[in-house]
């Protein structure tokens, strides 16, 4: 790893000498060209040392949990060093799905009954070859919540499971109503403020494993939702510790964002032909209640929610679902250890928005910053196939809610 101590008055001076050098050969000539590469990559080198790769802000409401991180997770304190060549927002973001490894995973697949008469999808994968954990009984599990469309297949859901699987772990993934090819056999699909499937999904895996220890993590809406849920719970959980990564945490401003005119023509408009696509595969189901016509002329996510979310789970109007759906309302209730990973470069979640002071106000709460990173990237290493800095934070964190909860139970 390059360090940043680096003698950049040694690295001046020797460029210097070499360019004194090679510029004899002429304007033309391959020494100049070759000088100008190098004059390049030395600036490029500089800057991202300087200004890209930066140790990430750590942030918490109590001394204990404080330590506990820095303890037990050394990745909290390491410089973040982004892939040099994509370590742009924007970049990093659109560029995960595509360079990031699909691990093969092998799930079992069970359909449970929700209180309405609808169904939800949980992808389980037991990790029977677990050498640490052998007793199904007793086995940790790590419930996994995906993002606003995604389901147990995207790559970052893949990327912990086998994190886990390493571990000794076992997981099941809860995909949203609707989203991995399951029949939608009520009206009704998901949204970020509603957590009863949450609560239905983590009663039916207590049930199964009244022993084993249970801890949970969420990306993006999927971290919005449990941030949620713990807010109303606070005490009354079965999990032992949660980590959220890239949650939009007041989805006012997630919004304003993204309907930017960049941030609308790279992100909002996709996601919104996304969520339209699913609401089109039920559609026979759903045009019983809404009017899936003007839903399917929507633009944005923000039109999309007024038109059919906000409608769906009974809100007067879409202000009032955003506000219930924005987890910084209910983080001063949080009972539970939660660890935040958020980029200040997120555009899907602004800096500006991210609730430092209602962490610094919780013993429970930590909130982890970097500077890059984008929304779900976190890339790092020349070719970022195997593994990315979410993946590092997500495996630390686990083992240390899993094998040292001890030190997690009074964090007052």
């Amino acid at each position: 790893m390059i360090s940043l101590d680096l003698n950049f008055n040694i690295l001046t001076r020797d460029l210097s000498h070499y360019l004194e050098n090679q510029v004899k050969v002429g304007l033309f000539g391959s020494g100049v060209g070759l000088s100008l590469v190098l004059g390049f990559s030395a600036a490029y080198t500089c800057y991202y040392l300087i200004s890209v790769a930066k140790k990430p802000q750590l942030i918490s409401g109590g001394k204990k949990f404080y330590h506990f991180l820095r303890e037990q997770c050394p990745v909290v304190s390491e410089t973040y060093y982004p892939t040099f060549w994509c370590w742009e927002s924007r970049i990093q973001t659109l560029l995960r799905p595509f360079v990031t490894a699909k691990p093969g995973v092998i799930y079992r697949n069970e359909l449970i009954k929700a209180a309405d008469g609808g169904q939800i999808s949980l992808d389980w994968f037991d990790n029977n070859d677990s050498l640490s954990h052998p007793d199904p009984a007793t086995r940790p599990t790590v419930l996994l919540l995906p993002g606003l469309t995604g389901t147990s297949r995207e790559s970052y859901i893949l990327h912990m499971v086998q994190q886990s699987r390493d571990l000794g772990y076992r997981c099941v993934v809860f995909n949203n109503r609707g989203v991995s090819g399951e029949t939608l056999l009520t009206p009704r699909t998901y949204c970020a403020a509603n957590t009863e499937d949450l609560e239905t999904v983590l009663e039916h895996i207590q049930r199964a494993y009244e022993a084993a220890p249970l801890m949970a993590a969420g990306v993006s809406m999927g971290g919005m939702m449990l941030a949620n849920y713990l807010g109303r719970k606070g005490r009354e959980t079965c999990l032992k510790g949660v980590v959220v990564f890239s949650a939009g945490w007041d989805v006012f401003e997630c919004t304003a964002s993204l309907e930017k005119p960049l941030d609308r023509f790279l992100f909002n408009s996709y996601l919104t032909s996304c969520l339209q696509a699913s609401v089109h595969r039920h559609r026979p189901v759903l045009e019983k209640c809404y009017d899936i016509d003007h839903v399917m002329k929507a633009r944005t996510i923000r039109e999309f929610d007024e038109r059919f979310t906000s409608i769906m789970f009974g809100y007067p109007t879409n202000d009032d679902y955003y506000h219930d759906a924005s987890p910084v309302h209910r983080l001063k209730s949080v009972q539970v250890p939660m660890l935040c990973l958020n980029a200040a470069d997120d555009v899907f979640s602004p800096s500006h928005a991210i609730p430092v002071e209602a962490v610094k106000q919780n013993p429970n709460l930590a909130m982890l910053i970097t500077h890059h990173g984008g929304h779900i990237g976190f890339l790092e290493g020349l070719w970022p196939r195997q593994s990315t800095y979410m993946d590092r934070v997500f495996k630390q964190f686990a083992k240390a809610v899993i094998e040292q909860s001890n030190q997690l139970k009074d964090l007052s």
